[in-house]
């Protein structure tokens, strides 16, 4: 099944109703149909093999990817915060695509020899004469979404029409939206949760809207104006939002996090503040096709009410793995271990993809994708993800998990945000050193920090130092760019406290 097809359900199922942009003007699923189908018929004309999209979040993304679906050729959504080095290194893949960019991108693509139309042209050129064309098989690309690049070169995941039609099948109930609902999504297009979020609400019903800068205002006044029924964010932006005077969202009924760990506090917080909301934290990866485990609104209401441990933790979890997915938590020779037991994230199912353009698949013999995750599922299912494989600290002949470190950090009450990175030294290998983001106006002793670490773990797990910055560097979606931190802690020795130019999405 094509995507398009998703689209084609829309049309027959509710086609006069408004799925983009603002209630009063925006595009109804017949008219996105008809420009997607206009799309279509520039790209063939431009003899493009692919749609390279440059530009913020709008209307022209969902466009661009029903067109690329109609037209049976991919559609890359490129990160327009990346150097020219990387960038260059991207559009080098796609010498034949068509681009749609913003002005301050297009000289990059025309460097590369890429016909290039801005948002607005490639609007106009696809409201021109539709011509229908054979919809593109189900084994056929359908987006190509380089990864962030936080530790290494950006990788292109390839994502084939069927993994996505699978994960909207799987998650989402067709027209199951009201006619008032909308939805705010907050994160840049070439993140899987723009394409995930552009296929699910379609499919439900549910008006889509974007915000193009995120700040609490901006994001609060968007929902109260447009009467915004559910929202996705990731937590730095929650946690933001949560920090301002005025919160009030009487219209928001149900929002989704994920993309990065949720503190304990702010999400406690955000019960507290908001408890009409139905919260929702959903955990996945690009190689999946967004989301394959969740905690419910009812999970979030009983953890955070209850006198239980085992049921409170569970706020720390990303919940249970949807029911289309295939889940083991499996140790560094493979096998499967005890609930309760950490090891590394393998997943299964028709919405997985695991394969990379430039090598190809990577799921194993029995068709299971390593997410390279830390994490471990307890005695009733739930999944605790800690940490990233490729962020395990080697003090010595000891691996060491940041995740742990961080969340005894985030437990103080004026620590904001918090980070814990290996340091290259010449007798551990690597020595253990933190970041602290400390709320506005607050004094904090980090030897007294160093002290509550050594106490809850032990002595190898305490920082060696812990710096306090203004910010921590993070992408648009949240995750921290660990090889910056690194940077700025070596740059000027061991008393160094200033941080380097963060980049992308900071928090705060």
């Amino acid at each position: 099944m094509n995507i398009a097809m998703l689209l084609d359900m829309a049309v027959d199922g509710f086609g006069d109703r408004v799925v983009v942009g603002s209630a009063t003007d925006g595009l109804t699923a017949m008219r996105l149909h008809e420009l997607s189908v206009g799309g279509a018929g520039v790209v063939h004309a431009a003899g493009a093999d692919a749609i390279v999209y440059l530009a913020v979040n709008g209307p022209a993304f969902p466009v661009a990817l029903f067109a690329a679906a109609m037209a049976g050729v991919p559609l890359v959504p490129v990160n327009y915060r990346l150097g020219a080095e990387q960038l260059d290194a991207i559009l080098a893949n796609h010498p034949g695509a068509l681009a749609i960019a913003d002005p301050a991108q297009a000289e990059a693509l025309h460097r590369n020899g890429l016909r290039v139309l801005s948002p607005a042209e490639w609007l106009t050129a696809a409201g021109g004469d539709p011509v229908e064309g054979e919809p593109a098989e189900p084994h056929i690309p359908a987006v190509v979404i380089y990864t962030s690049g936080t530790t290494s070169a950006p990788k292109g995941v390839v994502l084939r029409h069927y993994h996505l039609v699978s994960y909207v099948l799987g998650t989402v109930e067709f027209a199951a939206a009201g006619e008032d609902e909308a939805a705010l999504v907050s994160v840049p297009p070439y993140h899987i949760a723009a394409v995930s979020n552009v296929l699910t609400n379609l499919y439900s019903g549910r008006r889509a809207l974007t915000l193009e800068q995120f700040t609490p205002a901006a994001w609060l006044d968007l929902v109260r104006d447009e009467h915004v029924t559910n929202a996705m964010v990731v937590p730095t932006m929650l946690a933001r939002i949560m920090a301002v005077e005025n919160k009030s969202a009487p219209s928001l009924r149900a929002l989704a996090y994920g993309g990065a760990k949720m503190p304990t506090r702010v999400i406690e917080t955000a019960l507290r503040e908001w408890p009409h909301v139905d919260f929702v934290n959903a955990y996945g990866l690009t190689e999946t096709s967004s989301t394959i485990s969740v905690l419910g609104p009812e999970e979030h209401r009983a953890a955070v009410t209850s006198d239980d441990p085992v049921v409170r933790a569970r706020l720390g979890s990303v919940g249970r793995p949807v029911p289309s997915i295939e889940l083991e938590v499996r140790d560094a020779s493979g096998a499967v271990v005890a609930a309760g037991e950490q090891g590394q994230i393998w997943v299964r199912g028709e919405q997985v993809s695991g394969e990379y353009a430039e090598q190809g698949s990577t799921v194993d013999e029995r068709g299971f994708f390593h997410t390279r995750d830390h994490g471990r599922l307890d005695a009733d299912g739930y999944l605790y993800v800690e940490g990233r494989v490729d962020d395990t600290i080697i003090r010595g002949a000891e691996n060491i998990a940041p995740a742990e470190i961080e969340d005894v950090l985030l437990r103080h009450p004026d620590v904001l945000d918090a980070v814990v990175v290996g340091v290259p030294d010449e007798e551990w290998g690597q020595r253990i050193e933190a970041v602290i983001v400390p709320r506005d106006g607050a004094e904090i002793d980090t030897e007294d920090l160093r002290a509550t670490i050594r106490a809850t773990l032990r002595g190898s797990k305490t920082p060696d130092r812990i710096a306090c910055w203004p910010e921590l560097p993070r992408t648009p979606t949240g995750k921290l760019v660990r090889r910056e931190i690194v940077a700025g802690l070596t740059a000027a020795g061991p008393n160094y406290q200033e941080p380097r130019p963060a980049s992308g999405f900071v928090a705060r």
